[in-house]
């Protein structure tokens, strides 16, 4: 059975919503806005994962900042008593790591691949400068605060009984995007590798090609339940339409575009039209095709 209980933390801004969705036994999402970094979402904007057991929670992604990650941990308080013990990085987005300082001074163990640490430190002060322009005040007292544990590849654990197996097979959204991996919940956290609901972005830091590979692995566990980055819990049929289906019809098309001799600023009018039903389409779909031509233009 699933639910939503819409969770209100009074905080000294709007009040911040987040909704917690129950995906199967000891298993949830938190969702939060579509669109963009908001004051009043704290950088929340983007899908957390809660796995509950009787030694604790696992918590996917930190949350935007440390006010953020105080509302991600209210949200866990609606479902559990149990205090959050490792709390893992899916990658180096801001509202993949940027929390993290919240979450170690509760105590938690910080996991993450040494891919994403370093892209965190990489980006890590533009993401500030961002995060400080749209939360302003909101931001104090977050500070850099990166994993306690890293690895490659591959990284298991077990907590309570559950076994959590992390998985960093390649370049994604960002360089050290990772999927967490839940046999016995038969549910696998994506991180930033799926996006459902919203148009995915392919930024500067993204890898297309290798993209689609790591969704291939994702695909291979053939999941019950997807925890995707963005969107609500779903389905393999539904992230693979919104995400992969997505990446790759929009390199199919851009090699045709190119091998007829396109060039980058018409790359925009390649055609996207089946995705139009994904939100932020507008705002997206043309960065995305100029991005996917730079990358393709020298593959």
């Amino acid at each position: 059975m699933k639910y939503l209980v819409a969770v209100m933390l009074l905080l000294p801004v709007s009040v911040q919503a987040l909704e917690v969705q129950e995906v199967t036994d000891g298993v949830y999402a938190i969702v939060g806005d579509l669109g963009p970094r908001t004051v009043e979402n704290l950088a929340n904007n983007g899908t957390f994962g809660v796995v509950v057991t009787d030694e604790g929670v696992v918590l996917v992604d930190p949350g935007g900042s440390w006010l953020g990650a105080a509302a991600i941990d209210a949200a866990i308080d609606t479902v559990t008593d149990q205090p959050v013990k490792i709390v893992i990085n899916s990658g180096g987005q801001d509202h993949r790591w940027i929390g993290n300082g919240y979450w170690k001074a509760q105590g938690a163990e910080i996991v993450a691949s040494n891919a994403a640490v370093a892209d965190q430190k990489d980006r890590g002060s533009e993401q500030f400068s961002a995060l400080a322009f749209v939360l302003k005040d909101k931001l104090d007292g977050t500070e850099p605060v990166y994993a306690d544990v890293t690895f490659d590849e591959a990284y298991d654990f077990s907590l309570g009984g559950v076994d959590f197996e992390v998985r960093h097979v390649g370049a994604a959204h960002t360089p050290g995007d990772s999927f967490v991996w839940v046999p016995s919940k038969d549910t696998v956290f994506t991180g930033d590798i799926v996006y459902t609901e919203r148009m995915l972005g392919v930024g500067g830091q993204s890898a297309s090609a290798s993209w689609i590979e790591v969704f291939e692995a994702i695909a291979g566990l053939n999941p019950a339940h997807v925890v995707p980055g963005h969107g609500s819990a779903t389905d393999l049929a539904t992230a693979t339409a919104d995400t992969y289906d997505y990446l790759v019809n929009l390199r199919a098309r851009m090699g045709d575009y190119i091998d007829e001799g396109g060039d980058i600023i018409d790359s925009v009018k390649v055609d996207q039209s089946a995705f139009t039903y994904l939100e932020n389409f507008d705002q997206l779909a043309g960065k995305n095709a100029q991005r996917v031509f730079e990358e393709m233009e020298w593959e």
